[in-house]
């Protein structure tokens, strides 16, 4: 008993001295010193020294700094100089292995740094324990699920705790962009070891987020140390999705040796893209959470070896990559939240050196991604919904994009131009915004300040909704006074009115508009305000070849019209030769296309709509030598990189589909074994057989077509049809007569055997 208490004593005296020691010396010689010793530096950088000392003083402590600006040594330092182990919590099981491996590289005591989860077998959970249990261990690195396990729990409650560190704290709030419902319980877990110091960190949180994390575990009384959010080396854009995978090979090849992380949505996305870009002589690899443990560490150790130089991947990967040189990020799909944007583009140039941050926005994306979420609870859709409304403002928005990302997180840019975005470095259209701002003031008055943009926007526009109705706004005197303008416009005014600090949202209760004391005074005295107006971004779609966004410019009329003339002159000339209508060569769509890319290979030309290998080689050599001529005497600037080599399994549909119309299948039969309708069968043919390849499926059309229906048609397209067009000859053959797949089939055999 008595060696008990003097032992108790001994660790009050030891705790002590380290108060004492911290508080007196306000050099802190003994801090800089172990921070020497330990880690090679010299000096602490922000507020690194100051959170550390509250640390060593048994303060709880809060921790807002973004990607790069040294959250880890926060807890490192004092958990060597403490006495006892810090328990560290963190969500993935790479990252834990990350920084435990970063840790023994420090300290030449290998069991000072331990991880415990369910990637040890029991020899090794034993391991640590033996070395927790005989102090040699001064960090533990535990998930949240290992944690509440209860034999982990009675193991703990034997170990001397010096504090808990919560890394990626964001995880704990339902309004982060990685919430993990484990960490809600974090704080239940504690109070069961035994009270000590906590320290949450993240990089993304804002001021909802924030209280969410502090209130959750209990710590509203902490010291708060918040850095910037502004990273001033890094540049962002926002790009249409169109053409998407070839601009990426483009915008890659154009920084050779350079890293870069690729952020898709899915991980089909992220394999394909993978493969695409190998294939293009990109270094590239996947990485997703569903591939097997060891195929996914080993394309991370690559990546961090620079043995690659992209890496393609999900949100799974990048927490704690400690990789200081990655120099661009891409966002292939628009990203679910804003947070989750701020920390994935936060992993370029951790150096200060160039960081490039590219996203490709489709609103097509938004309406996915609302998709996805039904089915959830009716909690999760409205969080999930207002997070994503947030990202598309943010996306569509002509303002400066760091202002916007700072006012999201609850910070204010008071530069007027950043210099370092797409918004700041081209001309914004500009308007005066008075009026509308007094409207959506005004607006949210009559509201009493109860209701959030959606709602707010429904009364001004005049939207007559359930909702609406049941609080009788539609009565309200303000009601459809800004019917002529879009929601999408209206939201961008409310946005602006936020960053303008005239309003601000509740805390509390997310997402309700509130007048702030100077939105009540631009009120009581309005003033000139000039607004900018968002960008417009066409709904394409996004595909692998940039098809859909060429024919989007072919049905335009893009492209070079002088060259267009060209080429339309030539194909009738070939068209007469080969005796065949215009139509059977290449369609106009492929002309534009022509126009537009300007190809002088015949490999070039199958990047045109309805161009492939079999059309590109029997006709195509007169109109690439066409071209290659116009544009050496006119001195055109071709676009480059157009050819993208794409992945055979990519074809596995098309070889199935020839494969087995060579063998004479019955297209119903083919049908059935693709999960297809019949109709989306013969689409598919028509792509097949519109490049160029040759199908005979003469043998069905017998079957199906009678033998004067089948002449008459083919008597129409040889001679009376003036484009290829199915609808055109419904008209003129009669839809009475004639269905509609009588003539898509027997049109497919015609191209077949005349143009293939």
């Amino acid at each position: 008993m008595k060696k008990k208490i003097i032992s108790l004593f001994s660790k009050f005296i030891f705790t002590f001295a380290i108060y004492i020691f911290v508080m007196i010396y306000p050099d802190d010689i003994f801090l800089r010193e172990n921070l020497k010793k330990f880690f090679g530096f010299s000096k602490f950088i922000g507020h690194q020294e100051a959170i550390i000392r509250n640390v060593l003083s048994g303060k709880d402590t809060f921790v807002l700094m973004p990607t790069g600006a040294g959250k880890s040594l926060c807890y490192q330092l004092p958990a060597l100089i403490m006495e006892g182990a810090a328990i560290i919590i963190s969500p993935l099981i790479a990252l834990m292995k990350n920084q435990v491996d970063n840790m023994r590289s420090f300290v030449l005591e290998e069991g000072v740094a331990h991880f415990l989860n369910s990637s040890l077998n029991r020899a090794a959970i034993q391991q640590v324990k033996d070395d927790v249990l005989a102090g040699k261990t001064k960090m533990l690195y535990v998930a949240p699920e290992s944690l509440m396990k209860e034999e982990n729990v009675a193991f703990l409650r034997q170990v001397k705790i010096s504090f808990y560190a919560i890394d990626e704290a964001h995880c704990i709030s339902e309004w982060g962009h990685d919430f993990r419902p484990e960490y809600r319980r974090i704080r239940a877990t504690v109070s069961a070891l035994g009270v000590a110091p906590i320290i949450a960190l993240t990089a993304t949180a804002t001021p909802k987020v924030q209280h969410d994390i502090q209130k959750n575990l209990g710590m509203l009384n902490a010291t708060v140390f918040k850095s910037s959010f502004n990273r001033p080396n890094l540049y962002y854009e926002v790009r249409q999705k169109v053409n998407v995978v070839k601009e990426i090979i483009k915008y890659i090849k154009l920084r050779p040796g350079k890293s870069g992380i690729i952020y898709c949505l899915s991980r089909k996305r992220v394999e394909e893209l993978a493969e695409t870009l190998a294939l293009n002589g990109i270094k590239a690899l996947p990485y997703h959470a569903g591939m097997e443990a060891a195929v996914r560490s080993a394309n991370q150790d690559k990546f961090l070896m620079e043995e690659v130089d992209v890496i393609v991947a999900t949100i799974a990967f990048g927490m704690g990559i400690d990789k200081p040189d990655v120099r661009f990020v891409i966002h292939y799909d628009v990203p679910k939240s804003l947070e989750g944007y701020y920390q994935e583009t936060g992993r370029a140039g951790r150096d200060h050196g160039e960081g490039q941050c590219i996203a490709f926005y489709s609103y097509k994306d938004v309406q996915r991604l609302e998709k996805f979420m039904q089915g959830k609870p009716i909690n999760e859709q409205e969080i999930g919904r207002q997070l994503l409304m947030e990202t598309m403002a943010y996306a569509e928005s002509s303002v400066c994009r760091r202002k916007l990302l700072l006012h999201y997180f609850g910070e204010t840019y008071e530069g007027e131009n950043c210099g370092s975005c797409d918004n700041c470095l081209n001309v914004k259209i500009k308007f005066e915004g008075k009026d509308y701002v007094m409207l959506a003031l005004e607006t949210i008055l009559a509201l009493r300040e109860k209701f959030k943009t959606d709602h707010v926007i429904n009364v001004i526009r005049g939207e007559t909704t359930s909702l609406i109705k049941s609080y009788n706004h539609n009565e309200l005197e303000l009601f459809g006074e800004g019917e002529e303008k879009s929601d999408r416009f209206w939201d961008a005014i409310i946005r602006q009115c936020l960053i303008h600090r005239l309003l601000k949202k509740d805390i509390e209760q997310y997402g309700l508009l509130m007048l702030t004391d100077k939105g009540r005074r631009f009120l009581e005295k309005p003033h000139s305000i000039m607004l900018v107006e968002n960008h417009e971004y066409a709904d394409y779609d996004d595909d692998d070849t940039g098809a859909v966004g060429l024919a989007g410019k072919a049905a335009a009329g893009g492209g070079d019209e002088t060259l267009f003339a060209q080429l339309k002159s030539l194909l009738m000339a070939e068209a007469k030769r080969h005796a065949l209508p215009p139509f059977v060569i290449f369609p106009e769509t492929s002309l534009r296309d022509m126009a537009i890319l300007y190809p002088v290979t015949t490999e070039e030309l199958q990047t045109c709509q309805g161009v492939g290998t079999g059309k590109a080689q029997k006709f195509g050599k007169p109109f690439v030598e066409l071209i290659a001529k116009y544009v050496q005497d006119n001195d055109i600037e071709r676009p480059q990189d157009m050819v993208v080599k794409s992945s055979p399994k990519k074809c596995t549909n098309k070889l199935f589909i020839i494969r087995n119309i060579d063998r004479k299948m019955d297209l119903e039969d083919i049908a059935a074994a693709k999960n297809l309708r019949l109709n989306d069968l013969i689409s598919e043919i028509e792509t097949i057989v519109g490049s160029g390849t040759k199908l005979d499926i003469a043998y069905y059309v017998q079957q199906h077509v009678d033998e004067e229906k089948h002449n008459e048609i083919i008597d129409y397209f040889c001679t009376e049809a003036q484009s290829d067009s199915v609808q055109e000859a419904i008209s003129t053959l009669g839809n009475d007569d004639f269905t509609e797949t009588e003539i898509r089939l027997v049109r497919i055999k015609f191209l077949s055997e005349r143009g293939n």
